[in-house]
């Protein structure tokens, strides 16, 4: 089993250069960062977590730029999205922003991507949220088209655009692997028509083992699984390693870069424990 970070990447926390050498340095195979681009301030929309929205779901950077920012310090390292919500995104500089960051990367680009929770955010970029699958589906087909395509068309419910140049084109072939996250059937129809794996939100090995068998099942294939947000324990890894779990990503707290250092420390010893 693999190990990767995921994390906020915020203005008041380690900031990205040190953190994807520090990355490197330790052996870690991925960075998953999340995204926001606004929080309103006025919500109807609970927070999943429970209790009051952490800070840093507002204070994220953007994740081209700071993964861009990574994957200049560093040669091995996947730089993923975790998740970009693509339902609050233009799919047209979408596709540029990812290839464009497979170009800088050397081919280690992963596009991470999730339908979003929060309703008010959603509605300010002009998404009904009520659509937002459909969305999501049509933003997703359409980039594929504007990565492997000379002259990319597109003609749907919500994305419609006549032939196009769009470089560069991803190094990755055909393009860079789509992440899809989300839980129950309709993420697992949205991995059978355009996902290359499965970001599973965290959970016990126990209460994940079940999801794994009904993604496949959806998705008619032995679809990889990385698992966002594993605790710093290595009885838990070891049971996501039983249950097939290609990768697993400790959850880092955003926090200034010494503090940040002791930590990732701390979850290298863990991972050290499965080479």
């Amino acid at each position: 089993m693999k190990f990767g970070v995921s994390t906020f990447v915020t203005d008041q926390g380690i900031r990205p250069a040190p953190l994807g050498r520090a990355l490197e340095e330790r052996g870690f195979d991925a960075l998953f960062i999340a995204e926001h681009s606004h929080i309103p301030v006025e919500r109807r929309t609970p927070y999943p977590g429970g209790g009051d929205l952490p800070e840093v779901y507002y204070r994220t950077l953007d994740p081209f730029v700071t993964l861009a920012a990574v994957a200049t310090v560093t040669r091995r390292l996947l730089v993923g999205t975790g998740v970009a919500l693509l339902v609050q995104r233009d799919p047209i500089i979408t596709a540029k922003e990812v290839a464009s960051l497979d170009l800088i990367s050397d081919g280690r680009a992963v596009f991470g991507v999730g339908a979003g929770w929060n309703r008010e955010e959603m509605e300010n970029h002009g998404t009904d949220p009520s659509t937002r699958g459909r969305l999501m589906d049509e933003r997703l087909r359409a980039i594929r088209e504007l990565w492997t395509k000379e002259k990319a068309e597109f003609h749907g419910e919500f994305v419609n655009f006549d032939p196009v140049f769009q470089w560069p084109k991803p190094v990755q072939q055909p393009h860079p692997p789509i992440y899809v996250g989300g839980a129950g059937d309709a993420a697992f129809r949205r991995i059978a028509a355009v996902g290359d794996a499965w970001l599973a939100n965290s959970g016990s090995p126990e209460e994940l083992r079940p999801q794994i068998e009904r993604m496949r099942e959806v998705a008619g294939r032995e679809v990889p699984v990385t698992l966002y947000a594993m605790p710093e324990d290595a009885e838990v890894a070891e049971g996501y390693q039983r249950i097939g779990v290609e990768r697993a990503l400790f959850y880092l707290p955003t926090m200034p870069e010494a503090e940040t250092i002791a930590r990732l420390d701390s979850m290298a010893r863990i991972a050290a424990r499965f080479q």
